[in-house]
């Protein structure tokens, strides 16, 4: 007699898994939904126009053979860049994640033509995913002879091959001008940036300008058109510790930001200052955060109460708990999007740069943070924090462990698409 083999499951079970696993994805689908429903009203009710927030006015700090100029608004920081192109007679190097075909990004655009037009060499990078939403017609450059223009792919291939050398997008918001000056932080291009989010950048004059403008070449001769020149490299004038950079480079698979980031918390003895559009950290991350928190280090982490993706909010909220119930402060911008990301240390060490504190930043896209090891600028830093701390509020234990059951089965739910962010 033949024993048959029982099986596992039956048709009846494999029907209700199904169904279960229906029933899950609907759940996500309608949560979904139903945020971004929550995300258009919360949003009109905003209050929007130009620095709806307490702004600081540009200061200049002296690092080594160095000036580091720190900017909090957009106004400024875009008059900046557009003189330094006015004024440019040799070269520019211009790069940006969104680009938006507006008013101050026609500014750009018409800055960017007007120096390839009376000779100076011009090499222009954005990012096609970036600007998904503007007008296509407005990235119809002119043919001239000393303008390049580079469109980062929309959907990189590697997303299909699973090849990561070719997985992430262009994060980085880099300007860089005859070798003579350099700018790089949050701020991308457009309207809504210069009137109304609240973000950081920094312009560097001096020998630490050369970190910027490896970081445009390593990057333009990667992927530049395949017409376009070369463009030469030709090393670091000087090395000074003082001024540095960290460079993602998802193409040969290396992400120092994120192991800039733990190496810092690591070392922090007295406070740790962070500020970032988006909080989501991996487990090294919150593990650096939390060890810091326990040797009696003051951890305060600033993020916006309402982003700009609230897919990102809310996948964020599950590390909320074991933070708060370490010590460590949240702290919630109130009535504009905070963009920066920024992190100071011990009043000694800073970073300013163009990545996020989540996982395509940290694994992901191409980005640019440097770092600064400078007392003076950390103290500006600090004034910067504590003037976002004015404008903000302390999420508290006893706010977070009171959240109701549709919200904590709402972060249950949405949880699992922390990958996209």
């Amino acid at each position: 007699m033949t024993l048959r083999r029982p099986h596992l499951f039956t048709a009846r079970t494999w029907g209700i898994v199904k169904k279960v696993g229906l029933a899950f994805a609907l759940s996500q689908a309608t949560a979904i939904a139903a945020i971004h429903t929550i995300d258009r009203v919360r949003k009109e009710r905003i209050p929007g126009g130009r620095h709806g927030f307490p702004v600081l006015a540009p200061t200049d700090t002296a690092i080594a053979s160095n000036e580091v100029r720190t900017y909090t608004e957009g106004h400024s920081l875009y008059a900046d860049m557009l003189d330094a192109i006015a004024t440019a007679k040799d070269h520019v190097y211009f790069e940006t994640f969104i680009w938006r075909s507006d008013e101050w990004g026609q500014r750009f655009k018409d800055a960017i033509i007007a120096a390839a037009q009376r000779g100076v060499e011009v090499y222009c990078v954005y990012d096609g995913f970036g600007v998904l939403n503007q007008d296509p017609r407005f990235f119809v450059f002119p043919d001239l002879p000393h303008l390049w223009v580079k469109k980062f792919p929309t959907i990189r291939s590697g997303l299909f091959t699973l090849n990561l050398r070719k997985t992430g997008q262009d994060h980085r918001k880099i300007l860089v001008v005859d070798s003579r000056v350099g700018f790089v932080g949050g701020y991308n291009i457009g309207n809504p940036f210069a009137d109304e989010w609240r973000d950081t950048h920094v312009r560097v004059t001096g020998d630490a300008v050369w970190e910027l403008e490896n970081s445009f070449i390593d990057f333009w001769n990667h992927f530049k058109p395949r017409r376009a020149p070369q463009l030469p490299d030709r090393g670091a004038r000087t090395w000074e510790a003082e001024v540095t950079s960290a460079i993602n480079m998802p193409q040969r698979i290396l992400y120092p930001i994120r192991g800039m980031y733990i190496d810092a918390i690591g070392r922090a003895t007295d406070r740790v200052l962070i500020t970032t559009a988006y909080f989501i950290p991996d487990k090294e991350i919150l593990e650096a955060l939390i060890s810091a928190a326990r040797r009696g280090v003051c951890v305060k982490v600033l993020i916006p109460e309402y982003s700009n993706h609230i897919l990102a909010d809310w996948v964020a909220r599950p590390y909320y708990g074991a933070l708060l119930r370490e010590g460590i402060e949240i702290w919630l911008y109130q009535h504009a999007m905070v963009h920066s990301k920024t992190m100071t240390i011990d009043g000694l060490w800073s970073t300013i740069g163009t990545a996020n504190i989540d996982r395509l930043s940290m694994r992901g896209n191409h980005e640019v943070n440097m770092q600064f090891y400078s007392s003076e600028l950390a103290t500006r830093m600090e004034e910067i924090f504590a003037n976002d701390l004015s404008t903000s509020r302390r999420l508290t234990v006893e706010e977070w462990e009171g959240r109701n059951l549709l919200t904590r089965f709402t972060e249950h739910l949405l949880h699992p698409f922390e990958f996209m962010v």
